[in-house]
């Protein structure tokens, strides 16, 4: 852009917010008194004034236009479902602890909450408890749509990430770094900690031991791995996730030779442990 973001344009005109976001100039200039001259503002207190509110409004456009993205939509959807588990749980105790005053038969957990939502109440209190019962098993059921939704939207979101973490995996991971973006930018170690923080932290107040891995304990290739060698087994996955992230986000293709690259690293580093077990 070499004749300024408001060349040609009126000052109301939606273009010039798409200026803003977009242009770039060659190099400097006297914008306002080159404003002034093309007759876009009056003088330089109306030039920045104009630039305030066009840059306000194409910074609240692109805000918009990224919490509409998809990947957003996948960051509330696991954050929602995180909610409604816990809150599932809580509402389940309450109803254990509740029954559990009223009958020495009285069972814990969601599971305890269906059977008792289908049961007839035989008294106002009991009705309370059995309504209390019902909101859990209804939590539980949003948490479980919400699974459902996860799992058909991930692979159109971030196709080699979903299937080298699973959807469940692969949206806390886009959760923690931010957005699909975020997370190709962000390097491999640091996608191994990433839920670890507060393990982390205690680390570096000396408080604690530097921790292996965050929320990618959960995948099987680091779970399944003797404790000795699953910092080698989490480095390894975090590798492999951080290029899926960089496909789906720079290229979107679908590439499952990386599905067979870590399943021979993992299985190099278990017939590691094996080979040193049976030579000691």
């Amino acid at each position: 852009m070499t004749e300024g973001w408001f060349a040609g344009l009126a000052p109301d005109d939606p273009a010039t917010r798409d200026r803003i976001r977009d242009g770039s100039a060659d190099e400097p200039a006297d914008w306002p008194a080159l404003a002034v001259e093309d007759g876009f503002v009056a003088d330089e207190d109306d030039y920045y004034a104009t630039l305030h509110d066009t840059a306000t409004e194409a910074a609240r456009t692109a805000a918009t236009e990224r919490e509409r993205a998809d990947d957003r939509q996948v960051i509330h959807a696991i954050r929602a479902m995180d909610d409604t588990e816990r809150m599932a749980n809580e509402l389940a105790e309450r109803v254990a602890e509740w029954a559990g005053s009223r009958s020495d038969d009285a069972g814990t957990g969601v599971e305890f909450c269906r059977e008792l939502a289908h049961e007839d109440a035989d008294d106002p209190t009991g009705e309370r408890v059995r309504s209390l019962a019902g909101r859990a098993v209804a939590l539980d059921d949003e948490r479980a749509a919400l699974e459902t939704f996860l799992e058909r939207a991930l692979p159109a979101v971030a196709p080699n990430l979903t299937a080298l973490a699973g959807p469940t995996l692969a949206a806390r991971l886009l959760s923690l770094a931010g957005g699909l973006k975020s997370l190709a930018r962000t390097s491999s170690s640091t996608v191994q900690l990433l839920g670890a923080e507060e393990a982390l932290f205690a680390h570096l107040r000396g408080t604690a031991p530097s921790p292996k891995h965050g929320v990618i304990y959960v995948h099987e290739s680091v779970r399944g791995t003797r404790p000795e060698k699953r910092g080698s087994a989490a480095r390894a996955l975090a590798g492999k996730l951080t290029i899926a992230a960089r496909i789906d986000h720079y290229a979107g293709d679908r590439r499952p030779a990386l599905d067979d690259e870590l399943a021979d690293r993992i299985a190099q580093i278990r017939s590691n442990t094996e080979a040193t077990d049976g030579s000691a």
